[in-house]
């Protein structure tokens, strides 16, 4: 931690951690205040929290927590640059994310959001909680006024860390001894003495999404003693304005943590509400179930093979650009369950979020000097495959039979703004209604008109080490095949029972009109074959695309 601070300039700045110019306060909260800063090395904003600790509270150890943290990344999650030292306090440096918080836009008259629109950030919110959660990081302090919406864009972000438990620590930032989080939005087990767990956060959002509609929490009352009788005791009453969101609400406050509706069937629900389709239409158990295991870094085999996703795995001789338009193109993206975390600004404060690309998923490769020309989409490459020429990648067989789809567990009518297709290369699945084939090689892509949304699809022979191995070898080529690749991660999982990968990854497109995007890729074994589906769609709009990526996976039958 850098402790270097620059004098009081006489002009009424401040220059912190020999780079950093503070300027006007944003916001101030129980942990600290947050300030807008001129990073003077790079040029840039960014925000900056001065935390407050607590006398008896030991620096090191709230810098400790406050570094595990800002390790963990995610597009959902404020991202920490630094951590330096000011006037005996710990500040931590952030992405500047100029938006105000989702409580600023409740106090507004007419501020409530749509329940497809609640569904959305209640997806962006989902995906940074399991993220954190996979690194045994609990937020418990999930509210409207730690929710930033980025201005322009409408990206939601996930602040305030400040308080949250970290794996093998006691205390927090906040120091010991003391009920932290905020009553209203705390889950009733935690209210009589338990610990928290991933299923508290999920309570949390529940009365999360229930503000964000209604316009405040159903447990708002004019004492903490009645907000806590509530919680515990009350009968609970969503408000009816929830609409198609009231069956997750219900779910998600349960007050028996046991009970409680979890991460994959909120997921589910959320993402159904989200395309503005009716859940309860909507399989349950459809098949996907990816909810992370383990998070697993960027340690690729010396023998795994590249692999590309959402176009080319790699290099197809080309000028690097998506190959829809006619023009030379490749596409790498890495799907998986991006780990979560950092530590935030205060409530209602501008603060810091990293802007993640969207990344196009895939599990095959394409290798340099192929004339094929690509989408958007991913390919896959078997492990231990000649670089330098093209991996076999064997596709399935197209299907000969007309009633291929009728016979399978595949529903017959798709739902709004979805259609199925049976795909002549013996697959059907579940995509956004405009969108249109576009055979790649080895891939298949459907793709919107105006090339928002990309999905991919890829069948092929099963490696050696399974959809893991082939996805880290993707992975391992990421920076070569999508520019700006980052933010990258794998976890191993399972679809239908058998083993399964999901890799997520951020990029900055192939062409500059394309702007950031993002990709969620799903790798798995099936019938003695190696699946791979992934979507990809821009950035500021994971939530869309998480939802098509669902939908895709959830209704994809070979």
């Amino acid at each position: 931690m850098s402790q270097e601070n620059g004098p009081d300039r006489g002009d009424g700045t401040v220059v912190i951690g020999g780079r950093y110019r503070l300027g006007e306060p944003l916001g101030r909260g129980g942990m600290g205040v947050v300030r807008r800063a001129t990073d003077e090395l790079l040029g840039r904003q960014v925000a900056v929290k001065e935390l407050t600790l607590d006398g008896d509270a030991d620096p090191t150890r709230a810098l400790r927590e406050a570094r595990a943290v800002a390790r963990i990344r995610h597009p959902h999650v404020v991202v920490v640059h630094d951590v330096v030292e000011h006037e005996g306090r710990p500040c931590i440096v952030m992405e500047l994310v100029d938006g105000g918080s989702l409580a600023e836009r409740l106090a507004r008259p007419g501020g409530a959001m749509t329940p497809e629109e609640a569904a959305r950030a209640g997806l962006a919110l989902l995906d940074a909680l399991c993220a954190a959660h996979t690194h045994g990081v609990l937020h418990r302090d999930v509210k409207p006024a730690n929710v930033l919406l980025e201005a322009g864009t409408g990206r939601v972000v996930l602040t305030d860390f400040g308080i949250a438990s970290l794996p093998g620590t006691a205390t927090t930032i906040s120091g010991t001894g003391a009920f932290v989080g905020t009553p209203e939005y705390t889950a009733p087990e935690r209210m009589q003495g338990a610990a928290a767990d991933p299923a508290s956060d999920l309570w949390s959002l529940g009365v999360l999404l229930c503000a964000a509609v209604a316009g405040e929490s159903p447990f708002r009352r004019n004492s903490i003693a009645a907000v806590l009788h509530a919680v515990v005791f009350e009968e609970i009453k969503p408000s009816p304005k929830l609409g198609p969101l009231l069956p997750l609400v219900q779910g998600l406050l349960e007050r028996d943590p046991h009970k409680r509706t979890g991460a994959e069937e909120a997921r589910r629900l959320l993402a159904a509400c989200a395309a503005g389709t009716d859940p309860e239409r909507t399989p349950a158990g459809a098949g996907l179930s990816y909810t992370p295991t383990e998070h697993v870094r960027r340690t690729p085999a010396a023998t795994d093979a590249p692999r590309g996703r959402d176009g080319a795995d790699g290099r197809d001789g080309r000028d690097g650009r998506d190959g829809r338009d006619g023009r030379d193109g490749h596409r790498g993206a890495r799907a998986a369950l991006i780990a979560a975390g950092a530590v935030a600004a205060c409530a209602g404060a501008v603060t810091a979020v990293l802007l993640l690309g969207d990344r196009d998923p895939g599990t095959g490769a394409v290798a340099a000097g192929s004339s094929t020309p690509v989408t958007t989409a991913t390919s896959t490459a078997a492990p231990g495959a000649d670089t330098s020429a093209p991996a076999p990648g064997p596709t399935a067989a197209p299907s000969s039979s007309p009633s291929a789809l009728a016979s399978s567990s595949a529903p017959v009518d798709a739902p709004p703004g979805y259609k199925y297709v049976t795909d002549d290369r013996g697959f059907s699945l579940m995509v956004p209604e405009t969108a249109e084939r576009s055979p790649q090689g080895e891939r298949v892509f459907y793709i919107t008109p105006d090339e928002t949304f990309r999905v991919g699809i890829k069948v092929g022979k099963i490696p050696p080490g399974g959809p893991m191995a082939s996805m880290r070898a993707a992975d391992a080529r990421g920076s070569e095949t999508n520019p700006g690749f980052r933010d990258n991660s794998l976890t191993p999982t399972t679809r239908q029972g058998m083993p399964a990968a999901l890799w997520q990854f951020t990029w900055n497109g192939f062409r500059a009109s394309e702007g950031a995007r993002h990709t969620y890729d799903l790798c798995w074994e099936q019938n003695g074959r190696l699946y791979d589906v992934w979507v990809s769609g821009p950035a500021e709009r994971a939530g869309e695309t998480r939802a098509h990526f669902d939908k895709a996976v959830e209704s994809f039958v070979p």
